[in-house]
C-alpha cells in the first residue's frame, strides 16, 4: 500500500477529483493548506502599502492505494493539475505499512 500525498491549486480541484473517481479510486481526503515552494509568494498592494505574502492557498490531497493503482492514481493527478506554470504543486508517493478500518476492524487493503 502506498499514501499518495499531492499539493496543487485550488482551482484543480474539482478535476483532480474527477479524475481520481474516474479510474475508481473510492476516497480520498482534501485540506486547504498554505505553503510556498520555488515562487516565494508575491507582493501585493494594499490600500497604498506593499506587502509580502509568502504562503500562497493550496489544495492538500490525500490518498491510500493498494501498489497496482499507484501509477495511474498519479498520472491521473498529475496532467490533470498541470497548467504550465509555476506552483503547480508536487505529488509525495509514501510506504504505508497498515491501515485499519475503525468500525469493522478490517486491516491492509481491505480497510481501504
Amino acid at each position: 500500500m502506498k499514501k499518495i500525498e499531492a499539493i496543487i491549486k485550488p482551482f484543480k480541484l474539482d478535476e483532480v477529483k474527477e479524475s481520481l473517481q474516474s479510474i475508481g479510486v473510492q476516497g480520498i481526503t482534501v485540506s486547504e493548506v498554505k505553503g510556498f515552494g520555488r515562487q516565494k509568494g508575491h507582493t501585493e498592494l494594499y490600500r497604498g502599502a506593499e506587502y509580502v505574502v509568502d504562503f500562497l492557498p493550496k489544495i492538500k490531497i490525500e490518498v491510500v492505494l493498494p501498489d497496482d493503482q499507484v501509477e495511474k492514481a498519479v498520472e491521473a493527478i498529475s496532467s490533470t493539475a498541470k497548467t504550465g506554470r509555476i506552483g503547480d504543486g508536487k505529488i509525495f508517493i509514501i510506504p504505508l505499512d497498515d491501515a485499519i478500518r475503525i468500525r469493522t476492524g478490517e486491516k491492509g487493503e481491505k480497510a481501504i
